[in-house]
């Protein structure tokens, strides 16, 4: 997660790009770029830019993507995709992330369509009008958000899937969706998997006298452990993979409990998580 502190930030309106990529301007359609991070996104979008450049505007669910590449396992803890799904929840909105698994552009019509599928399965799960945005209410209190230090209560199925939604339309949870290249057009509810980036770093000596050496960052292969219901796992079987992560850090007091979030894994017949039921 990257940021651009004190530095000015400039946001282009691209209305050109509406009339050459054949978007119907009908249901209103706004496109803006800005000069920064994925995560300066959200801030800027969220607290007060979006407000500023459209004020008759407000945001129901943030969607971050498509990306063009994995995003699993420890990709969350580096993903500038999932940073700013992250970002947007921590300001109180719900959000998705999504990637598409392969580095090869040519297929993303394939990640756009398993993207556009769950965004209309959630879009009605959400407020039309954010409840919290920017947070001007903060409850450590609710039945969604954990206890420790102290021993989490006992729930039903029932309840938990209520406390998930909840967490969800509060921006306490977020959505990772991976799709791969060749999806078999189910998806499957999940965790984050395990994967190692074995020889992440090239090396080659320098022509030019004032740098020593050059450092390449890609990972020549990766491992894959297997893990029960976890996301590579899942998409490596063909399945769009849905990951239930906690927005907040673990011992925030905003974040949520494990035994909350092991309902989170539960899933009904079209692998989506029951707690979209809740």
């Amino acid at each position: 997660m990257q940021l651009n502190l004190g530095k000015p930030i400039d946001l282009h309106n691209r209305r050109e790009l509406i009339k050459e990529w054949g978007l119907d301007e009908t249901v209103g359609v706004h496109l803006f770029a800005l000069d920064g991070t994925p995560c300066d996104t959200m801030i800027v979008a969220l607290d007060g830019g979006l407000k500023h450049v459209l004020p008759d505007v407000e945001p129901s669910l943030v969607l971050s993507g498509v990306n063009l590449g994995p995003n699993l396992s420890q990709d969350s803890y580096h993903s500038g995709t999932m940073g700013a799904a992250r970002e947007a929840g921590l300001y109180g909105l719900p959000a998705i992330a999504s990637s598409y698994t392969s580095f090869d552009p040519s297929g993303m019509q394939v990640g756009i369509e398993a993207t556009v599928e769950l965004v209309q399965r959630v879009l009605p799960l959400v407020p039309r009008i954010p409840k919290n945005l920017c947070r001007p209410h903060i409850d450590a209190r609710s039945k969604h958000v954990s206890a420790w230090p102290k021993k989490a209560a006992q729930r039903s199925q029932g309840e938990a899937d209520q406390q998930l939604m909840s967490a969800f339309r509060h921006g306490e949870l977020m959505l990772n969706l991976n799709v791969p290249p060749e999806w078999n057009r189910s998806y499957q509810t999940t965790r984050l998997g395990m994967r190692w980036y074995r020889n992440a770093v090239k090396f080659a000596e320098s022509e030019k006298g004032s740098v020593e050496s050059i450092f390449t960052i890609g990972a020549a292969y990766i491992d894959n452990e297997m893990v029960d219901r976890g996301d590579c796992d899942s998409v490596a079987a063909g399945y769009a993979s849905i990951s239930s992560l906690p927005t907040w850090p673990q011992t925030h007091p905003l974040t949520l409990d494990d035994e909350l979030l092991a309902f989170a894994l539960r899933q009904d017949e079209s692998g989506h998580p029951t707690w979209f039921k809740g």
